[in-house]
């Protein structure tokens, strides 16, 4: 009876372990768009926005969104880097919007206001990678992260460094939407996540209210997000 239940225990161990990884670290970038700053833009800045897939808030200050070129290091320099203040949290189920980089001449406000404001992070609008670290990762190289700081990333068009495979090239008038409002992760950027003709494109910021879907299933058993977040 001991030997079979000391397996069975460990097991299930095991899974309360991978379940209390995956809560701590299931928030995910759920849109990319870089298209600001330029002439030709939707909007007048590029922005992120980030989902918490999650039933309990999750404390992010500290945390560090950060850009690099289609073939550069993440962070190369300061102002591809922002760090999230002390205190940052996102609620359960629901967004935080970050707008960043330089004003466009052309395009328009943001539907919703974003959270965070920053000058930092002028993305490509085509091709790039955006990464969410639970610590700052200065200028480092892909694959030369500090161990268990990578969070989520995303990369489009010829952005060196996806999950899986990079999403197709963005354009000034197209986001990069993460399906099922940000609850859909098998650890590869391009099923998870959709081009989509910005202007048509829902944006979130903390004030939209949580997902009802991620709600109703606050536990994503069958996505592989569990599992990366036990390996990376």
């Amino acid at each position: 009876m001991k030997r079979v239940a000391t397996p069975i225990l460990a097991l299930a161990l095991g899974t309360l372990l991978a379940q209390g990884a995956f809560a701590a670290n299931a928030v995910r970038i759920s849109q990319v768009y870089g298209g600001g700053g330029g002439s030709t833009g939707t909007y007048l800045y590029d922005y992120v926005e980030l989902f918490n897939a999650t039933g309990s808030a999750v404390n992010i200050g500290g945390w560090a969104l950060e850009y690099g070129s289609a073939a550069g290091n993440w962070g190369s320099s300061a102002i591809n880097i922002f760090n999230f203040p002390s205190g940052t949290s996102i609620a359960a189920c629901s967004y935080l919007l970050i707008q960043l980089g330089t004003v466009g001449t052309a395009g328009a406000v943001f539907p919703v206001t974003p959270d965070f404001t920053s000058a930092n992070l002028s993305m490509s609008q085509s091709n790039g990678k955006v990464a969410l670290f639970n610590a700052t990762n200065a200028n480092v190289a892909c694959g030369s992260e500090a161990a268990g700081t990578l969070v989520d990333k995303v990369a489009y068009g010829t952005g060196n460094c996806p999950e899986g495979t990079a999403t197709a090239a963005l354009t000034s008038t197209t986001t990069a939407v993460r399906n099922s409002g940000g609850l859909t992760d098998t650890d590869n950027n391009l099923p998870d996540f959709s081009l989509s003709s910005t202007p048509a494109v829902t944006m979130h910021n903390a004030a939209s209210g949580a997902s009802p879907t991620c709600l109703s299933v606050p536990a994503r058993t069958s996505t592989w997000g569990r599992l990366k977040l036990l390996y990376r």
